[in-house]
C-alpha cells in the first residue's frame, strides 16, 4: 500500500501468520485444514480457498462500539486482505463484543473469534484458537502472569494520571 505521503491511507493489522512459515508439517496441516473450515463458513468463495495461505488479525481488547466509521473501515481492510489473499480475523480477547456488529463483520467475511473459553471451539474462541490450532495456551499465560499484568498496567495508568494532572 502507499506511504503516508502520497496521500494514501496505510492499513496496518496487529498480526500476519502465513501457512509458509509453519516449518512443522502437522501443525501446518491442522492450519490449513482450520483456515479451509473458517472460509467455508464464512462463505469465502471455494476457488479462493487454495490463495489464503495467511491469517491476518485484527486483536481487539473488546469491542463494545457501534461506531460505523470504525466498522467501515475494518470491512475496507477485510476486502483489502482478500486482494492480498489473505483471511481477515476479528480476535476479540474477552467477550466484549455487540452481536450485531459480529453479525456485520462476519458477512463481510471476517471470522470473529471472542474470548470465550471451555468451549472447545477453535473456530469461534480466542482461546481454543490459539491453544488448538497454534499450540499456545494464551489462558493459561494471561492466567499465570495476571498479578505482573495488573501491576504494569497500574503503573502504567498511575504514570499517564500523575503526568495528565501536571501539564
Amino acid at each position: 500500500m502507499s506511504g503516508p505521503s502520497s496521500g494514501h491511507r496505510v492499513v496496518s493489522l496487529d498480526a500476519c501468520l502465513p501457512l509458509d512459515r509453519i516449518p512443522d508439517a502437522a501443525r501446518r496441516r491442522r492450519f490449513e485444514a482450520w483456515l479451509t473450515h473458517c472460509a467455508a463458513t464464512l462463505g469465502v468463495d471455494r476457488r479462493l480457498l487454495p490463495s489464503l495461505r495467511t491469517i491476518v488479525l485484527e486483536i481487539r481488547q473488546g469491542y463494545k462500539s457501534k461506531d460505523s466509521k470504525r466498522q467501515l473501515a475494518d470491512i475496507a481492510n477485510a476486502a483489502a486482505a482478500y486482494t492480498q489473499c489473505c483471511f481477515p480475523c476479528l480476535m476479540v480477547l474477552s467477550r466484549q463484543i455487540d452481536e450485531d456488529v459480529a453479525l456485520r463483520y462476519r458477512a463481510n467475511r471476517w471470522l470473529v473469534l471472542t474470548g470465550t473459553t471451555g468451549g472447545d471451539d477453535p473456530f469461534g474462541s480466542t482461546y481454543d484458537f490459539m491453544a488448538q490450532v497454534i499450540g499456545f495456551d494464551l489462558a493459561a499465560f494471561f492466567s499465570r502472569h495476571t498479578d505482573t499484568l495488573r501491576s504494569e498496567i497500574d503503573s502504567v495508568v498511575r504514570t499517564l494520571l500523575e503526568t495528565s494532572t501536571t501539564d
